[in-house]
């Protein structure tokens, strides 16, 4: 008689099929939240949530070179293609763009600068705590400027830093690269280029640097920013704006 293999264990009920689960994601930040720590804020917000998009410049303007992991910076690769979607999105009536920065690489700022000069929605800017530096030109690119009655911006010249050839091309040089700032801040602001290179030339304000540390009340004394403020007028000048564009031309049609 055949009793079978005595190591065959009897035959299990079958069980139901349990859900895979899913690997643990715990560690991995959701999409919004690594948006926010790689750019400070979420996607351009949809029409229900609002028709300003809001974009910071904090810490330091990183341009071409990396700048150390512990510093905190604003990446021009991160706002370029930002002000891109702001001016292509028909949602978007309307650019925010708030500043506490301590300034940076002068070629992206003045990148940033020109693109928010150049878009053709309204766009209101807002000092608060610093806007030094190459954060000046921004600043005072938007239609119209703002800043915190304790904030200040810092106008000093244009410094090299690394390898510096001793010849008199490389002064040459950071002569053009000033005068490029200084065309840009005198054009798109009500200051006088003489009274911005006095500003920028000045001894005795700063303790080891020329130039001028100027707080909010004499920032719009000088001609530099429009008015002083913060988030409540910041809002409502930038609605005006939104409201005057889009008024109906005398002809009918809508001012664009």
């Amino acid at each position: 008689m055949d009793y079978g293999r005595q190591d065959e264990q009897p035959e299990q009920p079958q069980q139901p099929e349990q859900p895979q689960q899913e690997p643990s994601q715990e560690g991995k930040p959701s999409g919004i939240i690594e948006k926010i720590q790689q750019l400070g804020q979420t996607n351009v917000p949809e029409m229900e949530q609002s028709n300003i998009h809001c974009i910071t410049v904090v810490g330091q303007i990183e341009g071409h070179m990396q700048l150390p992991p512990q510093n905190k910076t604003t990446k021009y690769e991160h706002i370029i293609p930002q002000l891109v979607a702001a001016e292509q999105n028909k949602k978007i009536e309307g650019l925010l763009i708030i500043l506490n920065t301590v300034g940076g690489d002068v070629e992206a700022g003045l990148a940033i600068a020109e693109m928010v000069a150049t878009m053709s929605k309204p766009t209101v800017t807002l000092v608060l705590g610093g806007g030094h530096s190459i954060g000046v030109p921004i600043a005072v690119a938007a239609n119209y400027s703002f800043i915190a009655e304790t904030a200040t911006m810092t106008i000093h010249p244009v410094r090299l830093t690394g390898l510096v050839i001793g010849v008199p091309q490389t002064f040459e040089y950071l002569d053009k690269m000033q005068e490029r700032v200084v065309s840009f801040v005198t054009k798109h602001s009500h200051i006088s280029e003489e009274k911005f290179k006095e500003l920028m030339f000045s001894k005795g304000n700063l303790t080891r640097d020329i130039g001028t540390n100027v707080i909010g009340t004499d920032a719009v004394t000088y001609g530099l920013i429009d008015e002083v403020g913060g988030i409540g007028k910041a809002m409502q000048k930038l609605t005006e704006l939104i409201e005057k564009q889009q008024l109906p031309h005398p002809e009918g049609e809508m001012m664009q």
